[in-house]
């Protein structure tokens, strides 16, 4: 009788450890097919592979960038670069780029299904110094989680490392007004002036493109209005702030904007505004 009990209890302890098996293996299946579904519903960016050459079927200028639609061996491709004088039928090459999907251009208020954003012209100076500036077209790989606190880019985590040992976010399409006050600058003009302004209290508006939070106690804030020269990766602001924006919203910020700031481990910003406050 003590051998069927003990016999009895073994084979329900095996069925016990049978059903949380299956129950743990059905779970890590829906886990990662959630994160799989997850993954594929987020916007999508990548390398360019190699030079970009057709023939012009389309153009088109806005917001400081020529859009231009090629005529290329693989087919019909949207590709946007620093204004660039094209016409239509003409044979061009345009350096590779940054490909981005279900691009929206605030300025022509049209969403462009994939767009490859070039530094211009194949072998031309400015494509050459946009690509040095942007650290060609690899993007970085660390996201929010890193302990780079401007790591990833575009609100989904792209971005392209500058000389400055940052990542800079890619430019997006945009023109917003500027900010009223007699603090308030636009993100170019906080560049231009960064020597004179530094350690005075300035405001900008822009558009949230990036949010990487809890790094180093705060939050950091990558802002554009459309205003800078992507080259020289002017068009792209970081605050750093307690609050948390939400990514495509419109803001105005306000902190005090350091000049030179220098991190420690190569990572420096010839302008960043400190101690962020937001209002939209």
């Amino acid at each position: 009788m003590k051998r069927l009990i003990t016999s009895l209890a073994v084979m329900v302890i095996i069925l016990v450890v049978a059903v949380l098996l299956v129950f743990q293996k059905h779970k890590v299946a829906h886990s990662s097919a959630k994160m799989d579904a997850q993954t594929a519903a987020m916007p999508k960016s990548s390398p360019s592979e190699g030079l970009l050459a057709g023939k012009v079927k389309e153009t088109m200028d806005s917001g400081g960038y020529t859009y231009v639609l090629l005529e290329t061996k693989d087919g019909e491709k949207w590709v946007a670069a620093p204004k660039t004088v094209v016409k239509v039928g003409q044979e061009i090459t345009f350096a590779p780029g940054m490909v981005m999907k279900n691009f929206k251009s605030e300025t022509l208020n049209r969403t462009f299904p994939e767009v490859v954003f070039s530094p211009g012209v194949a072998g031309s100076g400015a494509a050459g110094g946009m690509a040095a500036a942007m650290g060609g077209s690899c993007p970085s790989q660390k996201g929010d989680s890193g302990m780079a606190p401007h790591g990833g880019g575009m609100g989904s985590g792209m971005g392209a490392m500058s000389s400055s040992g940052r990542v800079v976010v890619p430019p997006l399409d945009l023109k917003i007004e500027k900010a009223k006050g007699d603090n308030a600058y636009t993100v170019a003009e906080l560049y231009a002036q960064g020597k004179e302004l530094d350690k005075k209290k300035v405001k900008v508006r822009g558009k949230v493109v990036k949010v990487s939070p809890n790094i180093m106690g705060k939050n950091w804030i990558h802002l554009q209005d459309g205003s800078g020269e992507p080259a020289k990766g002017t068009h792209d602001l970081v605050v750093t702030s307690q609050e948390k924006p939400e990514v495509g919203a419109i803001v105005v910020a306000e902190g005090v904007l350091e000049a030179d700031k220098d991190f420690g481990a190569g990572y420096r910003y010839d302008v960043i505004v400190e101690e962020g406050v937001f209002e939209k």
